[in-house]
């Protein structure tokens, strides 16, 4: 019998990067030079492309009031591309006038390591970015206090548990407690829909 063959996101996301992880902040990440020396390590023909516009030559794009930076890694034939705007040290998307050369390799950078995570490597410490933040609707009475949690809570059987489920099963070789820990950035996770979690995760 053949060997079966695993493609190349089956082979980066079993790798372990857990003595790669850095930490800024309360957030874990993968810088983009463990990325890529772990991904080349593995595919050494693997490639990145750094878009440039076709009319300026820039290394970035913009809509004439903020900028983004378009990074692709291909590997075995397979281009994945992530689309990246250029922001400030607190993520907040940075208006044009204001970019610097800095500004735009920090972005490239970061999402040279996105690509790579596209292909399977590090996927887990990007999960919960697209979530869309939490907002409520105005009322008569209004709370005194402010509250700063501005997580989600999570319900079993809605959009969102759909989403919590698939990443759930596709990291089951990951620690129970580390799961817990990166859904809880973005999540209010009860007891009852962690019990749920952990009888996913033992599948």
């Amino acid at each position: 019998m053949k060997a079966e063959i695993k493609s190349v996101f089956q082979t980066l996301s079993s790798i372990s990067i857990k003595d790669k992880i850095e930490r800024k902040g309360n957030l874990d990440y993968l810088s983009w030079a463990n990325a890529w020396s772990v991904l080349k390590a593995n595919y050494p023909s693997a490639e990145r492309k750094v878009y440039e516009h076709e009319h300026t030559g820039f290394n970035y794009f913009t809509d004439g009031k903020s900028a983004w930076v378009k990074v692709g890694i291909v590997v075995d034939g397979l281009e994945c591309i992530d689309y990246l705007p250029i922001m400030d040290f607190r993520n907040n998307s940075l208006p044009l006038e204001k970019v610097t050369s800095t500004d735009v390799n920090k972005a490239i950078q970061r999402s040279t390591a996105k690509a790579i995570a596209m292909h399977g490597l590090g996927l887990s410490l990007w999960t919960g970015e697209d979530v869309p933040e939490m907002t409520t609707e105005s009322t008569k009475s209004v709370s005194p206090t402010k509250s700063t949690d501005d997580r989600r809570t999570l319900d079993i059987g809605s959009d969102d548990w759909a989403k919590v489920s698939t990443y759930v099963l596709s990291n089951k070789d990951s620690k129970m407690d580390k799961i817990v820990q990166q859904l809880s950035r973005k999540y209010i996770i009860s007891a009852s829909v962690q019990s749920e979690i952990n009888k996913l995760h033992k599948v």
